[in-house]
């Protein structure tokens, strides 16, 4: 074979891989196009499907949050009942104190008062 047979060989080739080659870019450009769309359709289901999950934890959190809201006002509810019955039990104590210093004061003051008398009967006995 000769180098102008071998030329002419290479000629054809390369005009058949030319005549080939815009139709395989056409095709590749259309597959890229198409795993585009389909890279694109699935960003976009995961990206709802993420929103949905974050959406979801935040319902969740707000259910946690008012449910320990609820329980923190019922704590302080009970504590502030507890907190009344402990003042109306320190007053009735108060009053108790005070009835109880007063008839110690009082006996006090009628033994001094017999005390008293005794000494006055004493006195005009001598």
């Amino acid at each position: 074979m000769t180098t102008e047979e071998r030329l002419y060989k290479l000629e054809g080739i390369v005009e058949g891989v030319m005549a080939t080659l815009p139709g395989q870019v056409a095709s590749l450009e259309g597959r890229v196009d198409l795993l585009r769309q389909e890279v694109k359709a699935e960003i976009g289901a995961l990206r709802r499907e993420v929103e949905e999950k974050f959406n979801g934890l935040r319902q969740e959190l707000k259910g946690e949050i008012q449910s320990l809201r609820q329980e923190v006002k019922a704590e302080t509810t009970e504590l502030r009942g507890e907190i009344q019955s402990l003042r109306q039990e320190m007053a009735g104590l108060r009053q108790e104190v005070k009835a109880e210093i007063n008839t110690a004061f009082n006996k006090l003051m009628l033994y001094f008062t017999a005390l008293a008398a005794a000494l006055a009967v004493l006195t005009f006995l001598r």
